[in-house]
């Protein structure tokens, strides 16, 4: 796992979607096609921004999966991944090859359909952040690091719930949903390379619980440390609070 920290959050989604984009190029060449794992929620918003943006990707011949949903949110309301998705990454790039969640329909059979499609060959990379409680998807601690499925069907601690709120998705806790359809653990870590998004002082606790403490179910994001394709990418005020000795070869110099 290597760590990049960096100024602010714009220097490191522009570096980021470098990656990315990087990546994604490559899979082409190689491969003829690209298959991705998109997350959502605010720590996305720039990278998307960015990558969105860049020369010469070939977004035809990209196969993108979802990473997690709601259940029992409507795919219309300002809080659904799917619309997030569509808005900030679909439409802006025309990928047709694409595997939403759609909370709208029938749990059991979104789980099946989309694991099946997940299964049939190798993720090239996977778009992931951590959340305030230091779950990777919706595997809120304790995470199960052991279960194979693709995808599971999960509830939502206070503190999860909490944190979508204070992002200002809802009105109030009641409103947001309880359960979700998350990608495990384990399937995420199949991806052969995972760039994961921290920004924000309100994300500095779970960093160093994840990046110095153990690697624990109570700190799901912490399992990234066993993946040997992991980048994390942090900013100043997430990185606040890791030691110096963490963070040693971590800044990158300010691009020009």
């Amino acid at each position: 796992m290597v760590i990049k920290c960096f100024h602010d959050k714009r220097e490191m989604a522009q570096v980021a979607a470098d990656q990315a984009a990087s990546i994604l190029r490559q899979a082409i060449q190689e491969q003829a096609k690209a298959r991705l794992i998109a997350a959502t929620g605010a720590a996305q918003f720039d990278f998307l921004e960015v990558l969105t943006n860049l020369p010469r990707i070939e977004w035809s011949k990209v196969e993108m999966f979802h990473l997690d949903e709601y259940i029992g949110l409507p795919a219309s309301h300002p809080a659904s991944f799917c619309r997030f998705l569509q808005e900030r990454l679909i439409q802006k790039t025309g990928i047709t090859q694409h595997h939403l969640l759609n909370p709208e329909e029938d749990t059991e059979e979104v789980v099946r359909r989309t694991s099946a499609a997940l299964l049939s060959a190798p993720i090239d990379v996977a778009f992931v952040g951590i959340g305030e409680n230091g779950h990777l998807a919706f595997n809120d601690p304790p995470a199960d690091f052991e279960i194979e499925d693709p995808y599971l069907v999960v509830k939502l601690d206070v503190a999860c719930r909490r944190q979508q709120l204070g992002e200002g998705w809802f009105a109030s806790l009641a409103d947001v949903p309880q359960r979700a359809i998350s990608m495990s653990v384990r399937q995420i870590l199949k991806a052969k390379q995972i760039l994961c998004f921290v920004p924000d002082a309100r994300k500095a606790k779970a960093v160093k619980a994840c990046f110095e403490g153990e690697i624990s179910p109570m700190a799901p994001a912490s399992i990234l440390r066993t993946h040997p394709n992991t980048t994390v990418y942090l900013d100043q005020q997430s990185a606040a609070l890791l030691r110096p000795a963490t963070l040693a070869s971590a800044w990158q110099e300010k691009r020009e």
